[in-house]
């Protein structure tokens, strides 16, 4: 029995840098073949990246969270070394609690590891998995790792009939230590950049695992990992495949290098895009690659946010990365302890509002004395819908948020903070919420303006990053 591929979804943060911005900083630029690449917003990790990804994934394949019975996140950056984000994950995304659940990590092959994975749960006893890579790699300032590094992510719905599927797959692994690595409690991916050692490793593994394939790939487009712009082409002869193949499915020009995404997002690319046999191949450091063909059967229901044209200056580049911040405000913040984040996640991850059992209002957060008739009983559970409308609308500029914001607020500069009004499910009712904006600078947001949810990073406390919904203006 093979899996098959029935909904895709991809996500790139909306910040770009291009190559010429580094030249100007630096003086050269490292990154072979990259003319820019994506940038994760200060409220944005791995997490808030598979998110985007993972919902536009069950969207497209118009599948249910809650029939997914197998969840997987695979990232060689999660936000915490030490947590299985796949509850976070799930819990936003609305995945049955019962759901098998799975972390990849720890190198580039994070993703593809993750897929064969799901492929596994399918011949077992899964009926809908869910697999979801998202990576934002990084390196020191004047590192090639670096210059490359881009932000991304890619989610696909597996079941075992659909009109893409993995009907082949193979892997290959020896030893070549060095290559590219990240010491543990360090943020900076490093390699020793010997160069014919690095594409040694690279075209090896990636010779090695198509060569282990039963089927003849004959691919109409290649998702390959890319570490560089470059790298990919020097090992077409390697997999067997021409450049043009390669080129079909590359996003590494415009995104840069994505880590355990770089296949993922490739592949999404590649199937929205109606080629009708893709060769997945990527390759992991130590050293390690996996190959799977993947064939086209029909349209390929797939959602994916990848273009963006908001530029950054290098200066802003670091601010963002949170090299460049400016000190924190004086004055106290709100202190909000993990036991009281926890009861509020319902409203933060899935805008649980509640409606009065006595007048019929709704109420956000569903707790206390009722607005509208004062009374105090248990309020009845009801999801906003995450669309709606700006009420009134601040800017709160540098300095003028609370400590527990003041570091994202060093990094990403001012941002709008507004009360919107979310409506019901069905439209007819709205519960009025402060929220922070993101995506957009403050003078995109305006009263009037149609606004939908998404979920960010909101700040970090006693070391763990709290994460709740935030409002952009609607696509």
């Amino acid at each position: 029995m093979t899996a098959a591929i029935t909904g895709v979804g991809a996500y790139a943060p909306r910040f770009r840098i291009d190559a010429e911005a580094f030249q100007d900083a630096w003086g050269q630029f490292q990154a072979a073949g990259v003319t820019e690449k994506a940038v994760a917003a200060a409220d944005e990790d791995a997490l808030t990246m598979a998110y985007e990804a993972a919902g536009r994934a069950l969207e497209a394949a118009d599948v249910d969270p809650e029939t997914v019975d197998w969840l997987a996140f695979a990232s060689s950056t999660p936000p915490l070394a030490e947590e299985d984000l796949t509850a976070r994950l799930g819990a936003m995304l609305e995945v049955s609690d019962s759901a098998t659940r799975h972390v990849f990590t720890g190198s580039t092959r994070a993703g593809t590891r993750a897929l064969w994975a799901g492929m596994d749960a399918l011949e077992a006893d899964a009926s809908t998995g869910l697999v979801v890579a998202a990576d934002a790699p990084q390196g020191d300032p004047d590192d090639g790792i670096d210059h490359a590094a881009g932000a991304g992510a890619a989610a696909f719905v597996l079941e075992r009939d659909g009109p893409a599927e993995i009907v082949d797959r193979a892997e290959y692994a020896t030893p070549y230590p060095g290559t590219r690595f990240r010491a543990t409690g360090e943020d900076a991916t490093q390699g020793l950049g010997v160069t014919q050692y690095d594409r040694s490793a690279f075209t090896e593994t990636i010779g090695g695992a198509v060569s282990g394939l039963e089927v003849d790939p004959d691919p109409t487009a290649v998702a390959i990992q890319a570490p560089d712009g470059k790298l990919p082409y020097r090992a077409a002869g390697a997999a067997g495949v021409g450049t043009d193949e390669i080129q079909a499915a590359a996003t590494v020009h415009e995104l840069g290098d994505l880590g355990a995404a770089s296949v993922p997002v490739s592949l999404a690319s590649a199937l929205e895009d109606g080629y009708e046999r893709v060769l997945g191949v990527s390759h992991g450091s130590g050293a390690g690659a996996d190959a799977f063909v993947v064939d086209v059967d029909g349209d390929v229901p797939a959602e994916t946010t990848l273009e963006s044209d908001e530029s950054l200056s290098y200066a802003e580049y670091l601010r963002q990365r949170g090299v460049v911040t400016t000190g924190p405000p004086s004055g106290g913040g709100a202190y909000v302890s993990v036991p009281s984040w926890h009861r509020s996640i319902p409203q933060r991850y899935t805008l649980e509002a509640g409606r009065c059992p006595e007048c019929g209002s709704l109420a956000f957060p569903p707790e206390g004395a009722c607005a509208d008739c004062n009374a105090l009983e248990e309020y009845e559970p009801v999801t906003l819908s995450g669309e709606g409308e700006i009420e009134a609308v601040t800017t709160i500029s540098q300095g003028g948020a609370p400590p527990e914001f003041a570091e994202q607020q060093g990094r990403s500069g001012d941002y709008a903070a507004a009360i919107v009004a979310l409506e019901s499910g069905d439209g007819d009712e709205t519960a009025s919420i402060a929220a922070m904006g993101t995506d957009a600078a403050p003078d995109a947001f305006a009263v009037g303006d149609r606004i939908e949810t998404t979920i960010r990073r909101v700040y970090t406390q006693e070391g763990v990053t709290r994460y709740g919904f935030k409002v952009r203006p609607a696509e």
